[in-house]
């Protein structure tokens, strides 16, 4: 018997074996093998840990499966319990972690803080550095753990571990779901101008599994920009936690016309083989029609496509964009950034992105569990696959968090410089997507 996240959870053997069985039967049926991962040695590790498993408290059980997992070498994969609350603190508080030495130690600082979300309402700034969590205190590589619905008690202090204070985060209650975890989700989308002709947009996230709301609030806000003189643009994915088809709308404002944004690959089309240009090209739906009518074309079909910009015409901005990125830049925003570096359609700044770019869901396994598990891989319009290996910034910037904790953001006054040195006559065509690329 075991507290899961104050839930308390005793599990039989035989419960633990029909658990494990269910596990190994999902992994083989559905699991993108990106990587080349050995099933068969896989399945034979599972079956020589099942004794001491079944024999384990349950908290050693879950830990034990969640080892055997990061054994597939693929992102996007968990075991949770449908009632368990523990989630990272950018899907809980809103913000990311990066490590930092100060004085010879390793200590966390927040480096991303969303706005609106639980970090920032407590008066957390980038570059703040984490001392403890209700009295306990955390070192990396040990993540502090935050589950929603409930309040904690943080020590911080500035970047140089000065001025220290305690603060309360509040985590809102919010459930999970048969397609993920519980998660407090950030606001996606806000713009600015932050210079005469150069307009912002910040995504941290692009909700729905679709991404029609995504898409409305997006062309409102490049909307405002354009109508405020925007000519040059920055978009902003640090931190970004992934989402939906959203990417797509995104992607196909860096480009006037109708090209590969990248393919996406099922475990039978990976394993049997493809050609790329055999592959159905497939627009982002603009529509519930639209969407309707495109879930109806694949209903009984394998569901590897070619996903393509919608073809939104000439912006003012285009070949005169910079995006940023850092190690918190997760999956959809990869993706984008990978389709703008690929094509040469903007300028990458900050530091490699997560290389976590498959597609995943969830299967229940028993007795209240699930398993998250890659069922998608995506590959780049030239088929190369980000995942594990990310994109790398055209423009290496580092952070300093004592910089950071001032308020000078160095990766963003370096997407500012790069623009501004930018004329008319530095805009590029933009590619046409041939044949072969379809």
């Amino acid at each position: 018997m075991t507290m899961n996240n104050n839930l308390t959870i005793s599990l039989s053997p035989q419960s633990r074996a029909r658990i494990l069985a269910s596990i190994k039967k999902m992994v083989l049926n559905h699991h993108i093998n990106v990587g080349g991962v050995n099933y068969d040695a896989w399945t034979a590790s599972v079956d020589q840990r099942t004794p001491e498993l079944l024999a384990a408290e349950t908290s050693t059980f879950e830990s034990g499966i969640r080892q055997l997992l990061s054994e597939l070498g693929s992102s996007h994969t968990a075991f949770y319990h449908e009632h368990g609350k523990l989630v990272l603190p950018q899907h809980s508080i809103n913000a990311t972690l990066r490590s930092f030495s100060v004085a010879g130690s390793e200590r966390w600082f927040f480096l991303d803080v969303f706005e609106g979300g639980p970090a920032q309402v407590a008066g957390i700034k980038p570059g703040d550095m984490l001392l403890a969590v209700d009295g306990t205190e955390y070192l990396p590589p040990s993540m502090p753990p935050f589950n929603v619905g409930q309040t904690y008690t943080l020590r911080i202090a500035d970047a140089r571990g000065e001025n220290v204070r305690q603060v309360e985060v509040e985590v809102p209650k919010r459930k999970g779901t048969k397609a993920r975890p519980p998660i407090v989700e950030p606001m996606g989308l806000s713009h600015a101008m932050i210079a005469p002709d150069i307009g912002l947009l910040k995504v941290v996230y692009f909700p729905g599994p679709m991404g029609l709301r995504f898409a409305k609030d997006l062309d409102a806000a490049v909307a405002d920009l354009k109508q405020h003189g925007t000519s040059r643009l920055i978009v902003d994915l640090r931190g970004n936690i992934g989402g939906g088809l959203g990417l797509a709308r995104l992607a196909s404002y860096m480009c006037s016309g109708q090209i590969p944004i990248g393919h996406s690959l099922t475990p039978r089309r990976l394993r049997i083989g493809y050609k790329r240009g055999d592959l159905p090209p497939v627009p982002m739906p603009r529509s519930e029609i639209e969407l309707g009518l495109t879930l109806a074309r694949f209903l009984f079909r394998d569901k590897s496509v070619v996903l393509l910009t919608q073809g939104l015409g000439p912006q003012p901005f285009h070949n005169r964009i910079a995006l940023l990125v850092n190690e918190w830049t997760n999956s959809a925003a990869e993706m984008v950034a990978g389709f703008a570096a690929e094509y040469g359609l903007g300028t990458i700044v900050g530091t490699k992105t997560a290389g976590n770019v498959l597609g995943a869901a969830n299967f229940r396994v028993g007795s209240g569990y699930w398993v998250r598990l890659p069922v998608f891989g995506w590959y780049t319009p030239k088929g190369d696959c980000l995942e594990g290996k990310g994109v790398s910034p055209n423009v290496l910037v580092e952070v300093d968090p004592c910089l950071l904790n001032a308020g000078v953001d160095q990766q963003m006054n370096k997407a500012i410089e790069i623009l501004s040195g930018m004329g008319d006559s530095d805009r590029a065509v933009t590619p046409r997507a041939s044949r072969d690329q379809l």
